[in-house]
């Protein structure tokens, strides 16, 4: 096998794949990126049996062929070349020198018969999305996944497909976030993709108005993004009946600005760390809300002007839960509904219902 390319092409390809290579694994090959040099391009893979991810990039191909080098020390060395060209070739041995300017390497690969082939795809639900939109989509729902997996199924987001609306849905027992957009698809249908496909989804989706081709398949989905193809399993399981979590009716609604909300809590978080945690104190009265906090290295308090209809209201929350939250509604302004001290928190837009957030309140110690 021989061929070179662009460094910098190189470069970006491999700093993308390498993030969908297992760390550890008991198959060695997977622990490198797969290389398969085509007659005009050059296909990179990774792959942790979980998430697999492929690009190609463009290349001049003298023989075809395909290895299997080491992701780390490939990554390593690509990084530090000093030409703009690079030319790679492998010899009957595995033997894989890596030529750039003055710079030579020779390492050794492993027989790419050894990497595993990707899943296939079976079943033909194909959705169209701008990228810019599913973007924003993620970005505001997937701070609610689940980290721990006591129950699995919640390390992921779910995605309802119905009557030519997707809805994505987060929620990790603490917080539950729902983001809802009309698109056009045929199918009806809902699946959970794990929180970490997401993750990588995001860092490839660019902001503008180009679609993006979903493929969901019984067990995997396929995201097709520019020249990126990212294939996941889907998670298995019982997804928390959201819809139930769902506070009926409130009892106090305010209208607040955003910014100045998220500033007023950061500023009296300044107390809390990992070592002395303590929920934020929220009154909502007389058209303010008064934050607080209090730790053994001191008390703050804090005030801020919103307009509020109904019941005043004592509350209290975890300050990293009604930070996420507050963040990720990306309006100058939302509205904030409460139904008593010991009920979920909701907060939506001032206008429209494109997100539903819920913040579970904390039991308050008496002052």
């Amino acid at each position: 096998m021989k061929f070179s390319c662009n460094k910098q092409l190189l470069v970006e390809a491999v700093t993308n794949i390498q993030r969908a290579v297992s760390t550890k694994s008991s198959i060695p090959a997977l622990e490198g990126i797969f290389i398969r040099a085509k007659e005009s391009s050059i296909e990179l893979c990774g792959y942790d049996l979980e998430l697999g991810m492929t690009t190609l990039l463009e290349g001049q191909t003298e023989e075809p062929g395909k290895i299997v080098l080491s992701a780390k020390l490939f990554g390593d060395i690509v990084r530090r070349l000093p030409a703009d060209m690079v030319t790679i070739s492998v010899d009957s041995k595995n033997m894989t020198t890596i030529i750039s300017g003055a710079s030579e390497f020779s390492i050794a690969g492993i027989p790419a018969e050894e990497y595993p082939d990707l899943p296939a795809i079976h079943g033909d639900n194909t959705v169209e999305i701008p990228q810019a939109l599913l973007k924003s989509m993620i970005r505001q729902t997937i701070f609610a996944v689940a980290e721990t997996d006591a129950k699995p199924i919640h390390t992921g987001t779910l995605f309802e497909l119905k009557n030519n609306l997707l809805k994505l849905i987060s929620v990790d027992g603490y917080r539950l976030a729902i983001r809802e957009e009309k698109i056009p698809s045929d199918p009806d249908i809902s699946f959970v993709v794990p929180g970490k496909t997401l993750s990588e989804v995001l860092r490839l989706l660019k902001d503008d108005e180009k679609n993006l081709s979903i493929q969901i398949g019984s067990r995997h989905i396929l995201f097709t993004i520019d020249h990126y193809t990212l294939i996941s399993r889907l998670l298995e399981g019982e997804f928390l009946d959201y819809r139930s979590a769902l506070p009926k009716s409130h009892t106090t609604e305010i209208v607040v600005k955003t910014r100045a909300f998220v500033d007023s809590v950061e500023r009296v978080s300044l107390l809390i760390t990992d070592r002395m945690k303590s929920p934020i104190r929220c009154v909502f009265e007389d058209h303010e809300i008064k934050t607080s906090c209090s730790t053994p290295i001191g008390r703050a308090n804090d005030q801020l002007e919103a307009e509020i209809q109904g019941a005043n209201v004592e509350m209290g929350f975890n300050n990293r839960y009604l930070l996420d939250a507050l963040r990720n509604t990306e309006t100058d302004e939302v509205k904030v509904q409460l139904n008593g001290p010991l009920s979920p928190m909701v907060i939506v837009p001032k206008e429209g219902n494109d997100f539903l957030f819920l913040v579970l309140p904390v039991r308050l110690k008496s002052e």
